[in-house]
């Protein structure tokens, strides 16, 4: 029986069936060639167009319910426009699946082209932006040389050998931050007298520097940079509080929103109002501990998926995966660890990926009995997806590794 080859694929035929009784896949597909025989010309005949690779192997996915049956059908062809659409219409005629009344309907017709063309020029776009930007100019040069000479001279303070900027023992006033990125983040835009918690407790060094020099504490704009606040202030002389913007880590901001976060500083008083007492996005749920949060990281870790490469053993159970599904037209959704997390049917696997998107989900492969679209590249991209495993492929990824057994 003849294949098309993906990269000659021009449109899919979408279409369903309804049938009066219990029917097979093999009842469906002898339907289809047996009922549209000779209906249109030794031409447009489907075994003799497919014997000739002109259609691709026809797909059908079955559901029975009392005594009932009804389906998905994908057709997929590299004829002309007007060819493909009277298959089409030759399908609709098919009334008898085996020993059942039939009633076929043509849900669409997807020209793949489409979404090739949308992905080279989305691809395009990225290529002229890389393109752009190989060329640095001279201020940026001048800039990242003077960030380098103002980064290089970090330097490590206290019996915790704590990041620290150069200005750390001379400067009145420190700043304390959460981490080593954050001191880096501020000396590229000239504050030397910062020094770095390395974790959520205060250490010992910056309990003894806050009784001598004014202290202080710039946190991220999070619910953790609060439950550090709290506990700074109940362990070392803070001064002053400065945090982030809402959602936004010090280490990430610009000159201008440290410049603005530092002056509009607060007293520990009026922070510890405002964020713990009658702050309405924290409210109660601020006398968690601090060792809760750091659970709450710890877990957040563990959700996340590990680059990695695939051994040969590995690869061989994605096979089985894909030789167990074939024919069944669904896709299934695989951790880091190659266990199966959810099995959805293909024409729910984009709505399925962009809830897991929503909820912070992270999906390691995709095994797939359909042909993977450039829809689906896109949404598993930004799920961080590392493979796709498939028969058939209309699109490609430079992020994504597509495999095919």
């Amino acid at each position: 029986m003849g294949k098309v080859s993906p990269p000659s694929i021009k449109y899919i035929i979408n279409a369903q069936f309804f049938a009066e009784g219990v029917i097979e896949k093999p009842d469906v597909i002898g339907a289809i060639f047996g009922q549209t025989e000779g209906l249109l010309g030794e031409e447009l005949e489907l075994r003799e167009l497919q014997k000739r690779g002109k259609i691709g192997r026809i797909d059908a996915s079955l559901d029975v319910k009392e005594s009932k049956t009804t389906g998905k059908i994908e057709i997929p062809t590299s004829m002309d426009k007007a060819e493909t659409t009277i298959i089409a219409a030759a399908i609709e005629t098919i009334d008898r699946i085996g020993p059942c009344d039939a009633r076929f309907e043509i849900n669409s017709i997807e020209d793949v082209r489409s979404s090739k063309r949308e992905y080279i020029i989305e691809r395009a776009k990225k290529l002229l932006e890389k393109f752009n930007g190989e060329m640095p100019e001279l201020k940026e040069i001048e800039k990242d040389i003077i960030n380098h000479s103002r980064t290089s001279r970090i330097k490590e303070y206290g019996r915790e050998l704590l990041p620290a900027g150069p200005n750390i023992e001379k400067s009145d006033e420190i700043i304390v931050v959460e981490g080593r990125a954050d001191v880096l983040n501020l000396l590229r835009y000239g504050i030397k007298n910062t020094i770095a918690m390395n974790g959520t407790m205060i250490p010992r060094t910056i309990k003894d520097l806050s009784k001598e020099k004014k202290t202080i504490l710039f946190v991220d704009g999070d619910r953790g940079g609060v439950l550090i606040a709290t506990d700074a202030v109940s362990n070392a002389n803070i001064s002053s509080i400065a945090r982030a913007p809402d959602g936004k880590e010090v280490e990430e901001l610009t000159e201008k929103e440290v410049i603005i976060c530092l002056r509009n500083s607060m007293s520990t008083e009026d922070f510890l109002e405002r964020y713990k007492n009658g702050g309405k996005r924290y409210g109660k749920k601020i006398t968690r501990t601090v060792r809760e949060m750091r659970e709450m990281k710890k877990e957040t870790k563990k959700e996340q998926i590990i680059k990695k490469e695939l051994t040969e053993e590995e690869k061989e159970t994605l096979k089985n995966y894909l030789e167990d599904i074939e024919g069944t037209k669904n896709v299934l959704l695989v951790d880091n660890d190659l266990k199966i997390i959810k099995k959805v049917s293909s024409n729910d696997i984009v709505r399925t990926l962009y809830i897991f998107r929503r909820r912070n989900k992270q999906v390691f492969a995709l095994v797939m009995d359909t042909i993977v679209t450039p829809s689906i590249v896109n949404i598993a991209e930004k799920i961080n997806c590392q493979y796709i495993v498939a028969r058939n492929f209309a699109t490609t990824s430079d992020k994504i590794k597509l495999l095919s057994f």
